[in-house]
């Protein structure tokens, strides 16, 4: 069977809705039994034998690898839709009206999007959608604001592809401890002491590090736990809260600001945040702290970047494989604008691993 080019689709003639569509989920059919494909889905036809050729505007016939070579076509979109059909789904370029799914038409709707997936045994006349796929090269940059409930798929320099799964997770523990007021505490060069600390801000708030193991002993406290502490009353040192932050924007700049907007979001919402330095990150969390006895297993990396950040696809697996290597969820918290109640201005970004 051949096909003609015709902008960015290709028409199939009169038995090509029965024998790609309806069969194999191909195109979108038009009238008497047609079928319009997109370019990738007939370089594939091509690649597998089911088309024999596809005429240019000018009547010249074009084999897989003149398509694949001609400017109809992205390499690494074919590449990622290759793979995908490969592992047994059927998928649909995201173009308007190709689908009869409302749940694809709805991610057809995001711009982001490149491929919609659909689960194993289903297609676009089902209404279920798999993955909301992206296409990426490892070396193009990933605006913040095109990832959550989709999935890059990035192709790497020697045509290898990593799925990762990004999501906007909800943020929530149960770490609530009772803690009490007016602590004195001594403000050094970039962190407090506790000479005389109640046993339940260490034990039971997880706040700071003892300076020996012994529990009761001097507390130290970072400069984040330290204003945070001072905000809320529990913290009395010289200078008061205000001390304490314009310290931390000395070392750090507006950075410090950021990522006590995050700790301080974090606490207020059931987690307790260490310090993730020796991950590469801003915090690890705990989601259920009661006892510093009975600690558990940290859930989550936490690293804190600007609103409007833009990822490396390189970064980006760095981050994740690091985090999947340690048993933790990679988490990215994106500060930007004002604070509000529900959010403080703080958008959060999960990142992981996926095997389709």
């Amino acid at each position: 069977m051949d096909a003609t080019l015709s902008g960015d689709v290709v028409r199939a003639g009169d038995e090509a809705r029965e024998r790609f569509y309806d069969s194999s989920g191909y195109g979108h059919p038009v009238d008497a039994g047609a079928l319009e494909l997109a370019p990738v889905e007939a370089a594939h036809l091509l690649y597998r034998g089911d088309l024999d050729a596809v005429a240019d505007p000018d009547g010249t016939a074009m084999d897989f690898r003149a398509f694949l070579t001609s400017a109809a076509v992205s390499e690494i979109e074919f590449l990622v839709y290759k793979d995908l059909r490969d592992r047994g789904f059927y998928l649909s370029p995201a173009r308007d009206g190709w689908t009869d799914s409302a749940a694809a038409r709805s991610a057809i709707d995001d711009p982001s999007v490149d491929f919609v997936v659909y689960p194993r045994g289903s297609g676009p006349w089902g209404d279920e959608v798999a993955y909301r796929v992206a296409v990426v090269s490892e070396r193009e940059a990933v605006a913040s604001s095109d990832l959550g409930d989709l999935v890059l798929a990035v192709v790497d320099e020697e045509s290898e592809l990593t799925y990762l799964e990004t999501e906007r997770p909800e943020i929530a523990g149960t770490s609530d401890a009772e803690l009490p007021e007016d602590v004195p505490g001594e403000l050094l060069a970039d962190r407090v002491l506790l000479w005389d600390p109640p046993e339940a801000l260490y034990t039971n708030g997880f706040y700071g590090q003892p300076l020996d193991d012994q529990i009761g002993d001097v507390i130290q406290l970072s400069l984040l736990e330290a204003a945070c502490l001072a905000r809320t009353g529990v913290l009395d040192v010289e200078g008061g809260a205000g001390a304490v932050v314009e310290r931390g924007q000395d070392i750090e700049g507006d950075r410090f600001d950021r990522r006590l907007r995050v700790y301080e979001f974090l606490r207020e919402s059931g987690l307790v945040p260490k310090t993730g330095y020796k991950f590469g990150a801003d915090f690890r969390t705990y989601a259920d702290v009661e006892s510093v006895e009975d600690l558990g297993h940290s859930e989550l990396l936490v690293r804190v970047l600007e609103g409007g950040h833009s990822f490396s696809p390189r970064d980006l697996a760095l981050d994740v494989r690091l985090a999947h290597g340690v048993r933790k969820k990679m988490v990215f918290a994106l500060v930007d604008g004002e604070s509000d109640d529900e959010s403080d201005g703080i958008e959060w970004l999960s990142v992981s691993r996926l095997t389709p």
